[in-house]
């Protein structure tokens, strides 16, 4: 029996034994004495999630550990952050916000690129025991505001503008612009005055980051009972309110500094790079929070994996900083091997440090593995969770003893997951055969408590459908090994590099063109991206204008509601759409036909050429 197994076998078997034993390694004000209750973890226990990424670390004497680095190729900057200098600057921004009337239990607002400051801000909530709120900075105002309304925050953290490698991104007048159609109305807004590209501010209503830091007395950590919020973190629903995942205090310590050991094999002193987004559930978990919590050196890289300024970029950091561990998006990778098939950008650095790469976002594509490990020489390993989980499902848990790879899986369940694929009768599949991905109640430490005032919601969307049971909505098989395999989703939301979104909400925007009579939009493979959406459109009769400048405007509008993350660039004027004889449109035959699967046309189907033509636009 491997080192996995029994460990696994412990944590399904005596849940609340093993996570009491993990919860030792957490700086507790007040120890729980209860582990699980109703579904919660360690109820009566109190702590402060930043005392245990930054405090203890250096009370322990190790204050002058690097904690952070800072590489901006998009600025030409590189700056390292020790553990005592990064828990000054949060403890005067915490001081800040304590002063801007932030109390325990407020939500802030954090819209911002990838600077330190942001680090910062995140934990500087968390200090104080407000409730942070990160919006991705790639949203477009109009996004922005909806999620400014639900989370209500009494401040808002800004910067002038992120960068990209072509172009200078305002934030300001975006968040201006959100401020402007949200009916909420947050007391302050601190900006970041990046110096290339300062930005008017509002009298009365904004601050300049700096000298309102500069002149706040530091504050001292508040401790949280273990079940309040430390974060609202949106992601994509359908159509409609908000989707807003809450993640606990207590339980997201615990789980995040267990992971970093015995999932990722990193150790107190290394570097661990997750080349991801501070705005994505990857950047709170494993930027931010994970390293700090396993007093890590973490990597904030403001750049991309090509063009800063080329397909070495993320080469030359890993040798540059002496990265251990990275942990990057299936995406990065194939950008890299399309501008570099050869590799031979790799081979001008050294290295001999990296241990690891660890892929997830989508579906690890075998080829990409296949170049990623020959290129490295390092084990390349595919794992597999969500927004909502906060931490693995499926991985190779490298601290336990690493298992046999099988390309296309993400391996086995993760100790504290007892993953299912069921049927629709709730049964469960036998090996190679697809059902839905379930998780057994209780979740674990550290996944989503519920949505943000929204439980009704919370259990209508995962833990209705199968009861006893959190449904994961992708699709998927356990082999005979017990190795998964996740398929994709089955619902419509579709993945664009890493990045979970709503065809629902793409689709309400392109249903408010004037000339739009109905329409749908699925996700399409791409070689880079994994999917692109791909909106079908039926025009209103008589409207009489040129398909492709009505194409151009949906085009437009999609980027200016939902942002350049969408990836929305194409869109066909069809005649009809299939459709049942119900009304419902068949998107997951059209899906079949875009990946080029057989498909049955189905016997409830209202107009069968309406499928030739999709087919034909494809």
């Amino acid at each position: 029996m491997s080192g996995y197994e029994d460990v696994h076998r412990h944590s399904i078997e005596r849940p609340e034994e093993f996570w009491a034993q993990a919860a030792r390694a957490v700086d507790w004000e007040a120890a729980p004495e209860t582990v699980l209750r109703e579904g919660r973890w360690f109820p009566d226990g109190r702590l402060n999630t930043c005392h245990n990424a930054l405090d203890r670390h250096v009370a322990a004497g190790h204050g002058d550990r690097t904690a952070l680095i800072y590489d901006s190729p998009v600025t030409g900057t590189i700056r390292a952050f020790t553990y005592a200098e990064l828990l000054d600057q949060v403890a005067r921004t915490a001081g800040m916000l304590r002063d801007l009337g932030v109390r325990t239990g407020d939500t802030v607002v954090i819209y911002m690129p990838m600077v330190p400051e942001a680090v910062v801000a995140m934990l500087a909530c968390a200090r104080i025991g407000a409730v942070h709120s990160v919006v991705f900075g790639g949203f477009a105002a109009a996004e922005l505001a909806v999620r400014i309304d639900h989370a209500r925050p009494v401040v808002v953290l800004s910067a002038s503008c992120g960068i990209e490698p072509s172009r200078l991104v305002e934030y300001k007048p975006l968040l201006d612009a959100a401020l402007e159609q949200a009916a909420h109305r947050p007391a302050h807004c601190v900006i970041l005055q990046r110096p290339q590209h300062p930005a008017p501010l509002v009298e009365g209503r904004d601050l300049d980051w700096e000298p309102a830091v500069r002149a706040a007395a530091p504050a001292g950590c508040v401790a949280v009972a273990a079940t309040d919020p430390l974060y609202v973190l949106y992601t994509s629903g359908t159509t409609g309110a908000p989707k807003g995942v809450v993640r606990d205090n207590g339980g997201h310590a615990v789980a995040l500094q267990w992971s970093m050991s015995h999932v990722y094999g990193a150790a107190p002193g290394e570097v661990f790079w997750a080349a991801s987004d501070v705005g994505w559930v990857v950047g709170h978990s494993y930027i931010v929070y994970g390293p700090l919590l396993a007093g890590c050196t973490t990597v904030l890289y403001e750049g991309k994996p090509v063009g800063t300024p080329d397909p070495g970029s993320f080469w030359r950091v890993v040798a540059m900083h002496g990265v251990r561990t990275l942990f990057a998006a299936p995406t990065a990778i194939r950008a890299i091997k399309k501008e570099d098939p050869s590799g031979a950008f790799a081979k001008k650095w050294d290295l001999s440090s990296l241990r690891h790469l660890f892929l997830a976002g989508e579906r690890l594509d075998p080829d990409t593995y296949r170049w990623a490990t020959e290129l490295l020489g390092v084990p390349v390993i595919d794992h597999w969770w969500q927004t909502e989980t906060g931490w693995p499902v499926a991985a190779n848990c490298v601290g336990l003893g690493a298992l046999p790879i099988k390309p296309g899986s993400p391996t086995k369940p993760v100790p504290g997951y007892d993953v299912h694929i069921l049927d629709p009768d709730g049964a469960d599949c036998p090996p190679g055969v697809e059902g839905a991905v379930t998780i057994r109640l209780p979740l674990p430490p550290g996944t989503l408590t519920t949505l943000y005032r929204d439980d009704a919601r919370f259990t209508a969307s995962y833990l209705s459908r199968y009861p006893g049971h959190y449904l994961t909505g992708d699709g998927g098989h356990l082999d005979d090994d017990g190795y998964l395999y996740v398929m994709g989703r089955i619902d419509d939301v579709i993945n664009v590099a890493g990045h979970r979104l709503s065809t629902g909400q793409m689709e309400e925007v392109i249903a408010a063109h004037p000339d739009v009579a109905e329409c749908a939009v699925i996700g399409v493979a791409d070689e880079l991206k994994g999917e692109l959406p791909v909106g079908f459109v039926v025009l209103k009769a008589g409207a009489g204008r040129d398909p492709a400048e009505i194409e151009r405007e949906l085009t437009a509008m999609v980027r200016e509601r939902i942002g350049p993350v969408a990836a929305f660039r194409r869109a066909v004027v069809v005649g009809r759409l299939p459709k049942t004889r119900s009304g419902k449109i068949l998107r997951a035959t059209m899906r079949d036909i875009a990946a080029g699967r057989d498909y049955r046309t189905p016997s409830t189907i209202e107009d069968p050429a309406a499928l030739e033509e999709i087919a034909e636009a494809l």
